[in-house]
């Protein structure tokens, strides 16, 4: 159970600053709903109020039942500025992602900061918890190993996250970045065609068969950048 906690807690910070960059970039952008909406901000309760089931019901549901939460959030943005604005609304989808990316790198970033000062050290076996270890023999239940776990899941979880939304299907952030490369007179046809309402619930399907086979090749090569000359299989 505390296990499911730190998982579900390290959900919560991680969506709330992936929702938190894209309503920032939206207000940089010149749309302020979001920023009206308290959502330019990493304090998770405006994020929870805004989408309550899928914040807070739903993933602590799912990481009783599971370990792992399962939930979703958004920010909210005005669709008349999106459509004067297409570039501008697809850097707005790209800075979810980006803050996950972001914060895969400061994870990084400390693990290295840990192992230099002698409290961590590369894994002799690579989870998805378990990207990090604590050189203290108590292992997780020593503060260095639950701050090693915690790591650990902060490092994998924004990983998943970012690749996760950077998927180009509806309702996926890589969907809407799509404008920043797609011909401009391609842009209300193809605003069009992604507001479809089934087919949101395709690219779910067709994410949910994927991402696996996705994730772990660039977790690993992650890995390999992280721990250079170490080998995982």
């Amino acid at each position: 159970m505390v296990d499911a906690l730190a998982f579900y807690f390290v959900f919560v910070f991680s969506v709330t600053c992936h929702e938190a960059a894209h309503a920032w970039a939206a207000k940089l952008g010149g749309d302020l709903t979001a920023y009206h909406g308290g959502q330019v901000s990493i304090d998770p309760i405006p994020h929870m109020k805004r989408e309550p089931f899928g914040m807070v019901i739903l993933p602590l549901i799912t990481v009783s039942i599971s370990g792992w939460p399962f939930g979703y959030a958004s920010a909210p943005y005005d669709p008349a500025w999106a459509e004067r604005f297409p570039k501008r609304a697809a850097w707005m989808a790209l800075a979810g992602p980006g803050a996950n990316l972001a914060l895969v790198f400061a994870t990084g970033i400390a693990i290295h900061l840990g192992m230099g000062m002698g409290t961590f050290e590369a894994p002799y076996s690579l989870s998805f918890s378990s990207v990090v270890a604590s050189t203290v023999s108590e292992g997780p239940t020593s503060l260095s190993g639950a701050l090693a776990f915690l790591l650990s899941i902060l490092f994998s979880m924004n990983l998943l996250l970012a690749v996760l939304n950077m998927l180009p299907f509806p309702p996926l952030d890589g969907s809407g970045a799509l404008p920043l490369i797609l011909p401009e007179q391609w842009h209300d046809a193809y605003r069009n065609f992604i507001h479809q309402p089934m087919l949101a619930w395709i690219g779910i399907l067709i994410v949910w068969n994927v991402i696996g086979e996705l994730f772990w090749p660039i977790f690993y090569l992650c890995i390999g950048i992280l721990y250079p000359g170490l080998t995982y299989s």
